[in-house]
């Protein structure tokens, strides 16, 4: 290729050796400079004025035929300006294809600026959430959707969770809302699912439970009464043949009963979404009332010791007394039940970093780590002969769980293999009170 410069060059070598020449010929050097310089400067001021003109109308025709250095200026920019023409197709191949898949989903779709503005949505945004286009692109979304719940989870800015809300253009609709940053955080993508079907169905399994639990209850305790009438009778001879039998019924009755009253318990906490109405609970009496308890269901099978530390012996704190009684003592009764005779079980309580700590420590079976994240599950059983065998119900843990849940509290679990676990609930300063 033809270096554009060195042509120019030679241009302005011929000028100059044309001036000296006419210059030296005529005797008017100045003046003969002058004129070819300003020559020289006018050429280049059209070539700038076609250009401009060129550039002005689109630049989308041919370029102006130049010399030199400015012919390859035109033939560069014309290059340029196709490449960014089919940039631009094909820019708007894939926004166009983009549209057009997103416009299928059956998920509402709304592409948001950073400041909260409608950039885009497709058809399905406007049957979720009453959006109508082109009115409502460049509107802000919190103005459009009056919700209070979806106002603050737009602005506390944390989308690591979703936000279930009824649709603003059907209330007997229930929408999942997910917000997904993209481009540096500058845009983002909030998708809102119809899960009003899987809210049906959630609710006919609650109702399920509850019902069926509560229809179990009744005739559980008519035959835990008969089978005690007729462990009491008088017939020695008659009992003696069917002592080990009844024996048998009567453990099974009472698993069972306890399996009702877990899934009861399980139910009301997951079906009560009323405000909660919490009062101060002491922490000391509470864990003096689980360790007798907890001696009695270990008929001195295990050395358990009972630790308050000094510093919460004369806190509260502000909660359900009942569902808090229900998660300790499942804590408490989980450590025996896995723990082998003269194991040690260490219950405590202490304040730690501003927050209410309550541990149960055993020296147990232990846990295997693939199985840590799903023992909150309800009916999870890490050894499904061991657990029946030690009468565990699977629903202990799950009732932690969401007595936690429901008290703003967290459960933390740590445990080896053969070395025992370590089950600790941290309640925040905000339920944390004093006897007075």
């Amino acid at each position: 290729m033809r270096n554009p410069w060195a042509s120019e060059l030679w241009r302005l070598l011929a000028l100059t050796l044309v001036t000296l020449l006419m210059g030296l010929l005529t005797g008017e050097l100045l003046a003969t400079t002058l004129i070819i310089t300003i020559s020289y400067f006018i050429w280049h001021l059209v070539q700038l004025v076609r250009l401009e003109k060129w550039l002005r109308t689109g630049g989308s025709s041919i370029p102006p035929i130049g010399n030199g250095v400015w012919g390859e200026l035109y033939y560069h920019i014309y290059r340029m300006r196709v490449r960014n023409r089919k940039s631009k197709r094909r820019l708007a191949d894939v926004i166009s294809r983009f549209k057009e898949s997103t416009s299928a989903l059956p998920d509402a779709a709304v592409v948001l600026r950073s400041s909260g503005e409608i950039e885009w949505f497709n058809d399905a945004a406007g049957n979720y959430l009453g959006l109508n286009a082109p009115d409502d692109i460049g509107q802000r979304l919190i103005n459009l959707l009056r919700n209070p719940a979806f106002a603050n989870f737009l602005m506390q800015n944390d989308f690591s969770h979703s936000l279930e809300m009824p649709s603003p253009a059907d209330e007997t609709m229930t929408l999942e809302i997910n917000i997904v940053p993209y481009g540096g955080k500058h845009q983002s993508l909030m998708i809102a699912r119809d899960v009003t079907p899987i809210k049906h169905l959630e609710n006919m399994r609650k109702d399920f439970v509850a019902n069926v639990s509560h229809e179990l209850r009744t005739p559980l305790t008519v035959l835990t009464g008969t089978l005690e009438t007729i462990a009491d009778a008088d017939d020695r001879e008659t009992l003696e043949t069917w002592r080990r039998p009844l024996r048998h019924m009567q453990q099974h009755n009472l698993r069972m009963l306890n399996i009702v009253d877990d899934l009861l318990m399980i139910s009301k906490l997951e079906s009560d979404n009323s405000p909660h109405e919490y009062y101060p609970v002491s922490l000391t009496e509470m864990l003096s009332i689980i360790y007798e308890e907890a001696t009695v269901l270990s008929n001195k099978r295990h050395e358990i010791n009972l630790n308050v530390a000094p510093t919460t012996s004369l806190l509260c704190l502000m909660g359900d007394e009942q569902e808090l009684h229900s998660a300790f003592s499942n804590l408490v009764a989980n450590a025996i039940r896995y723990s082998p005779s003269g194991g040690e079980i260490e219950i405590k309580c202490q304040l730690q970093d501003d927050e209410v700590v309550f541990c149960v420590k055993d020296s147990g079976i232990g846990i295997a780590p693939q199985h840590i994240q799903r023992l909150t599950e309800r009916f999870y059983r890490v050894d499904l002969g061991r657990s029946r065998a030690s009468g565990g119900t699977g629903l202990g843990l799950a009732i932690v769980k969401h007595v936690l849940d429901r008290h703003g509290a967290r459960l933390k679990i740590n445990s080896q293999i053969e070395q025992g676990s370590e089950f600790s609930c941290y309640f925040p300063a905000a339920l944390i009170c004093t006897a007075e």
